[in-house]
């Protein structure tokens, strides 16, 4: 039985689907090392080039293979492709980055900040370094921020006592001047999550929690793979979560840092260098400020641990992944009714950057095809 039109057409979109991921990987290929690529018979590649070739998905580069045997032409996606916008909100700086859809970064574009900056500063820094990346507009964006995101609108939220105060912006707005597509908004622990779940300890973990102690305090939670946002988008929030602080006082976890001196002057960012230098000293009163950030992290570990079973915990931050810190609150936590293990965080170069620029990629080459097959259909 000869196969339907319907059944003909979505062949048709799936080979030239795997033409076009061909492409994104190898940048020029022939139709015989797209063949080889994606497993399809020679006379179907050539079928979707001259598609794809027709509607100008697919350009004809002009080059040539050299060499004994049949001349073969290179094909390439257009040059006019766009690329995607990353960007990255932090007390480092704000970040901005063109990426193209081979997954390259083309433009990187970065400016400082200051601590508590508000959304204004923020607005025109961030639509600065945007600017600086860009080669017309952006066919979409992905933003990491130091902050909670409200996860239908994308604006950030504002919490009492976060450390890096940017205010309510809204990255959709700010933006809609450089990008043409959707923007994705997310909160930085989050996508640094994201990252060790693709690339990083967490890979084929599908529950786990991934705890952020840096200036800041986070967490993110994966369950069945997917990180959990909330109904507001304010999952994973830990700051205000009542644990035993110094003398074995009930607190949050955000006033045990203000209860041993550790917090900036004027803020409520940790003070990382002056924690670091409580702990690392072999002395009685370097072991009792271990001991008491140990005691107040896995007071919080437990609550999380109770409500949502992860397999593993993950701690990453500036403090958070520190030797002796971390052992700390390993054995302190192994002491809770129900333990888990307790381990570094493997990505530590950008972490929610590099999640950002992974999901960026993805969106670009789907926005790619589905223009594509927009084009075939005469949409």
């Amino acid at each position: 039985m000869a196969p339907t039109k319907p059944t003909l057409e979505l062949l048709r979109s799936l080979s030239d689907e795997h033409v076009l991921r061909a492409l994104m990987t190898q940048r020029q290929a022939t139709r015989a090392e797209i063949a080889a690529a994606t497993g399809l018979s020679k006379p179907t590649v050539s079928e979707s080039v001259r598609r794809l070739s027709a509607n100008g998905s697919v350009v004809d580069t002009g080059e040539r293979t050299t060499g004994r045997g049949r001349v073969g032409t290179y094909y390439a996606l257009p040059a006019t492709t766009r690329s995607a916008l990353v960007a990255s909100l932090a007390p480092e700086g704000i970040v901005a980055e063109a990426i193209d859809v081979y997954g390259q970064v083309v433009a990187r574009s970065r400016a400082p900040v200051s601590r508590s900056p508000g959304a204004g500063q923020v607005a025109r820094t961030l639509q600065g370094v945007a600017r600086e990346v860009a080669k017309g507009p952006f066919r979409l964006a992905v933003v990491s921020a130091a902050d909670p995101v409200d996860r239908e609108s994308g604006r950030l939220v504002e919490l009492p006592d976060a450390p890096f105060l940017l205010g309510a912006l809204d990255a959709p707005a700010v933006l809609a001047e450089l990008v043409d597509g959707p923007v994705t908004v997310d909160n930085d622990v989050n996508w640094a999550a994201r990252a060790e779940h693709s690339h990083g300890r967490a890979v084929g973990i599908r529950d786990f929690v991934y705890l952020f102690l840096g200036e800041g305090l986070g967490c993110a939670v994966l369950t069945d793979g997917e990180v959990r946002r909330g109904h507001a988008g304010l999952a994973g929030e830990i700051a205000h979560v009542m644990t035993v602080g110094p003398g074995g006082v009930a607190m949050r976890l955000t006033d045990v840092f203000d209860a041993l001196a550790l917090r900036r002057a004027g803020s409520t960012a940790i003070d990382v260098p002056a924690l670091l230098s409580a702990v690392e000293p072999d002395t009685e009163s370097a072991a009792a400020a271990r001991h008491a950030l140990a005691r107040a992290v896995a007071g919080v570990l437990s609550a999380v641990v109770a409500l949502t079973d992860p397999a593993i915990v993950l701690v990453g931050g500036s403090w958070g992944r520190h030797p002796s810190v971390l052992s700390a609150v390993a054995r302190e936590f192994a002491d809770a009714p129900r333990d888990v293990p307790v381990q570094a965080a493997a990505v530590t170069d950008e972490p929610a950057l590099a999640a950002a620029r992974e999901t960026a990629l993805q969106q670009l080459r789907d926005a790619i095809i589905s223009a594509a097959m927009r084009r075939r259909a005469g949409v």
